[in-house]
Parts: C-alpha cells; structure tokens; sequence
C-alpha cells in the first residue's frame, strides 16, 4: 500500500497516530517535497503549525527506523512561484499530482481538498480534524483570585501582580526561575487550547510574537529574535463593575442616554479603565442601544449582543468605514493611542456615531491634551464633550467640554475675544482650564493654581508674563524683568538705555504691545524695582560671549516634519528662555520628558528656524 499524505495530515499528527492503529502498518509513506517546503516556511515564520508538522516528520522516521512502515520523499520541491500561490491551491494541486503518478490513497485532513482529490478520481482517505476538549491550561494554575496578570520569562522566577485595583503589587509566585523548555511547552499548550477550545483563538500571529485570546485570558507570547527570551504575559479581568457602583452613576447615565456622546475614558495603566467602558458598554446595551466595539488586541469582556471587531486588513480605518455601514448608535474603541486611532475617533463621532475611547493619561487633562494637533482645535469639542478619568478602579474627575467665543481668562480687552475651549468640573459647574490659541500657538491654560502653594503663579499668569517678555525683548537691547500687577496690569523693568526705545515716540511703541496683549504696561528702570539688588529682581550676570543676555546651556534643536524640538538634559518641569546669539527668542516649559517643542508654522518656530539656518548659537537660560 502507497500512501501520500498533504500538509493539513502531518501538521494533525494524524499519520503516525493510524500506523500506530495499524491502519497504514507495513505502508509505503510517500512524503511531498512541497509538504516539507510548506512546514520548513512556515517554521522559518515562527508558526506553530510548521514545528508541528515538522515533529509528525520526526515520528515518521522513527516508526521508519523500527520497520513498522517505509518512508520515502517524492517529487520537485516548488519554486518561489508556486509556494508564492500557495493560498491559490498550487501547492495542494503538486500533492494530488503525485499522488496520482504513485497510484497513492491520497490522505488528508482539508475537507476541500479531499473533495477536489475525489472529483479528480483519487483514492481519498479523509481523517477528520481532531477535537480535544481543552479543560484547563497550566498556566492558569499560576492566577488566584486577586491576581490580574502573570509574567513568565526563560530563567527568571515567575512574577505577578496581585491585589485590589489601585493597590496591585509586582511580585514574585515561585521560588525558582523555570526553564526555557517549561516556558515553551506552557506556551505551546496556550496556542493548541486557542485553536481547538470553544471562545478561544489567536488575535495576533507575527513572527516572535502571539497573541491568544483564551476564554477570559488574553495571553502575549514573546520569542526570540523578537525578545530576548520566551516570554509569557497572561491577564485577566479581576473585577466586573455595573455604572451603579461609580460616583457620579445617575449623571453619568443620563448624558449616555440624552443623546451620541463623545467620551475619553482615561487613566494611568491598572486604573480600571477597561473594567468602566465595559460597565458603559453592558448599560448602554440594556437601554435599547446597539453598541459595537474596536479593539486590537480583542480583550473587553462584554455579552454576546454587543460585537467586539478588530483591525480589517490591519487597518482601523477599514474597521471604520464597515463600522459605519453596520451604523452603532455607539461604538467602545480601546486603545485610543496613536495619531491615526484619533483621526478614526474623530471621524466616526463627526458621522454621527456615539464613541467611547479609553486613552493611557495621567491626568484628566492630558487625555485633551492629546487630541491637540491631531483634531483641529475648533472641532474638539463635536469629537470628545466628556472625559472621566478613573483612578484606583473609582471615577475620580469628569470634566465637560464645550466652546465658547469670550475674551480667555486673565485678559481684558474685548477685541481679543476668540473660540475658547472650556473645560469644567462637571459636578460642580466651575471652569478649570481653558484652551486657545494665543500667539498663532495653541495653550492650555488652569484657571487655578496647580501646585496649590501660596504665591505661586497661576498658568494664566505664566504666560501673559512669557508674551510681555518676548513683545518688550524683541524691543530692548538689554536685560528685562516683568512684574505682574494683576489680571490686566504689568509692570516692565528695563535698563535706562533702554526706556525710550521701549516706549517709542509719544508713548506710540509700548501702547501697540499694550493693544496686541490686553494689558496695561508700566515701564521702569531696573534701580526702581524694589526687589532690585536681591534674588527676586537682580538682572543674571551678562553672558561673557556678548549679546547681553545670561548664559546658559547650548543646545541643538532637531527639525521634524511638524515640530522642531529642543533636547535638554536639565530643567524637567522647570519655565526657561530660548535664546539665539543671545537674542531672546521665546519662553517655555520643558517636558517631563526632557524637551521642548515648537510647532512648525508657527512665528516662534519661524525665527527659531532662520537662527538655525544662520547658525546662530541656540541656548536656554533659566527663566
């Protein structure tokens, strides 16, 4: 007897497991060049399926060696080509091919291709796919029930984070580290119960990495050269919330159930982000609202009436437009992180339909503060109206968002009236901040002090006192030091040389500024400061390279496509002054990350741009 099984058989560990049987004892195993071809690419791949199939292989030279069956490798191995159409039957018609040229029962376990093989006369052997009923993986022995997730790594000792939310620990769950064999057969348990256990599947399947949903597990599979070792993060949901057990419930549900909403779920990881858009998506859905979902990776635990999708052919924006087609009255989307998932936001909510996005922020603001640049700044308000902030698995802050056309905060002239965004406490109805452009630059601006210490500068303050110094340096030749009065009144300490060019013919020049900022200007020499001579207000000592300006660090700004950035190694959080060849330039507040950016376009970025072309030495200098 000739047998010539197909890949789908070998890879099913299906041959050797019927010569066992006796089914092909004392058979002729005649194996496919292009079935080794298929399970070598795929291997190279990291596919599970070509390992298995190449480990079925391995069992037929075993059973070879006992003399239990002959086995032979028959036929061309397939071109680029062909394995190139592989998805096309190429490689499936060279196996009938030669199947029929043996006078071979041709075996498989692909049920088109076994009908295909009949159509054509072959002698078929069916097997059909085989089902285990998948129980419990091992790794679930790792997870108790105030554990949300595991981490497992070649030789390290297994860890998790444990407790209740808001209060998870890292820590360890074993005293000794396991081995790379044990990590790989837990991994390779997790992939098989995926593939053969009802509610589980494989989200994610690239080259050094998998991402398996199993039951209420969502499990991340790392490898090698993708990581520096097999690696396996599991977790799970610990917690499931209905809306009646959040602060704030009843006001909540009723801006849900008034009309298509814009919300920004967001948070610091762990917070509880996902446990919350779950408890919106099950209310939501139980008042009568057909509610679907966007996700990569699909981990949200909702019912079966609400739909979870993924990316369509790797793209969110097709998921989008048949999202629209199957028209949500809302849609979950979870993760809102990159540009293109906000430009997807945004364009769904502008088409009508209700979103919720959960967004990674520290603070309730910063969920805003990401759709700066990404969403025209007029049109923020339309995409996202509210944004609750969860904090230790409890809604901490809820904030409304809407425009208005008004003179913003801390100016007072009625010509410099504009669109300003709002941000207000929900609860109780009083502004925090307020967003505009100032300056061809947009800024966001706390309406209360932020630091909470007494004296210290409100952001409105910052930067009318940022604007006042950079109209008056751009005007005087010498060191310049402003004190603010109050809301609407400043006073300017120049050097002597210096007041008559600041205040111009007939008052003519410090009156433009004085229109240009909505504030009332006193210009002053510095010997009628009274803090002059102490720390508060002595001008810096003069940078010894001339400019008279203080020194400071020389930096190398780096021009991108749309901003131009400033690195610095110093200053985290700290207010500082841009410098050219010892002109002033700009003031700003670098990042927590060590930086400063500047909008390309924009007329700070303008000039800060000619000083790069003219090689002009660009320093920041503590403001």
């Amino acid at each position: 007897m000739n047998v010539v099984p197909d890949t789908s058989v070998v890879i099913d560990g299906r041959v050797a497991a019927a010569i066992e049987d006796g089914q092909f004892e004392g058979a002729t195993i005649s194996v496919p060049e292009a079935v080794v071809a298929e399970l070598e690419a795929q291997a190279n791949d990291g596919h599970d399926s070509g390992w298995d199939g190449l480990s079925e292989l391995k069992r037929l030279a075993d059973l070879a060696d006992e003399g239990v069956i002959s086995l032979e490798y028959v036929g061309e191995r397939p071109d680029a080509i062909e394995r190139g159409h592989a998805s096309e039957g190429e490689i499936d018609a060279l196996i009938r091919d030669l199947a029929e040229e043996l006078d071979a029962t041709f075996v498989t376990s692909d049920i088109v291709q076994a009908e295909v093989a009949q159509a054509k006369g072959l002698d078929v052997e069916y097997v059909s796919p085989e089902v285990r009923e998948v129980g419990t993986l091992a790794l679930e022995e790792y997870f108790d029930d105030l554990t949300m997730s595991v981490h497992l790594k070649t030789d390290t000792v297994p860890m998790a984070k444990r407790g209740e939310l808001g209060e998870m620990r890292y820590v360890e769950i074993a005293d000794e580290p396991l081995s790379e064999a044990e990590v790989d057969e837990l991994a390779r348990e997790v992939v098989d119960g995926a593939k053969e256990a009802t509610g589980g599947f494989i989200e994610l399947s690239e080259p050094g990495m998998k991402i398996v949903q199993f039951r209420d597990y969502r499990i991340a599979i790392a490898r090698p050269p993708f990581s520096d070792g097999i690696e396996i993060t599991a977790v799970r949901p610990i917690a499931q919330t209905d809306m009646e057990d959040y602060e704030h419930a009843d006001e909540l549900k009723e801006r849900l159930l008034e009309r298509q909403r814009g919300v920004l779920i967001s948070g610091s990881p762990g917070a509880g982000k996902s446990t919350f858009a779950q408890a919106v998506a099950r209310y939501l859905s139980d008042h009568d609202y057909a509610v679907k979902t966007m996700e990569k990776p699909r981990d949200l635990q909702v019912g079966p009436e609400i739909t979870q999708y993924t990316e369509l052919g790797g793209q969110m924006e097709k998921t989008a437009d048949a999202l629209l087609m199957v028209r949500p009255d809302y849609t979950i989307y979870d993760e809102v992180r990159k540009t293109n998932d906000f430009e997807v936001f945004a364009d769904m909510r502008l088409a009508g339909v209700g979103m919720i996005g959960v967004v990674h922020a520290t603070r309730p603001i910063d969920a805003l503060q990401r759709l700066i640049g990404r969403v025209e700044l007029g049109m923020i308000p339309q995409v996202v109206d509210t944004v609750v902030y969860i904090d230790a698995g409890e809604v901490a802050k809820v904030y409304d968002v809407k425009t208005e056309v008004k003179v913003p905060a801390g100016l007072t002239e009625e010509d410099l009236a504009r669109p300003v965004i709002q941000v207000t406490e929900f609860e109780t109805g009083v502004p925090e901040y307020e967003i505009y452009t100032f300056n061809r630059q947009v800024v966001t601006v706390p309406l209360k002090d932020e630091e909470g210490g007494p004296g210290s500068e409100s952001g409105v303050d910052r930067i009318a006192k940022g604007e006042i110094e950079r109209e008056i340096r751009s005007i005087a030749r010498g060191y310049v030091d402003v004190e603010l009065k109050s809301q609407d009144r400043a006073v300017v300490y120049v050097d002597e040389d210096d007041i008559s060019t600041v205040i111009g013919k007939g008052g003519g020049r410090i009156t433009d500024v004085e229109n240009r900022l909505g504030i009332d200007i006193d210009v002053r020499t510095h010997e009628e400061n009274p803090h002059h001579g102490t720390s508060g207000g002595e001008a810096p000592s003069r940078s010894s390279s001339g400019g008279g300006q203080p020194a400071g660090q020389i930096v190398t700004p780096e021009i991108t496509s749309r901003h131009i950035v400033i690195p610095l190694d110093s200053h985290h959080g700290e207010t500082v002054e841009v410098q050219a060849a010892g002109d002033y330039l700009f003031t700003a507040t670098v990042s927590r990350g060590g930086e400063i950016q500047v909008s390309r376009g924009s007329a700070i970025a303008d000039e800060l741009e000619r000083a790069i072309d003219r090689k002009d030495p660009v320093t920041v200098v503590p403001s």
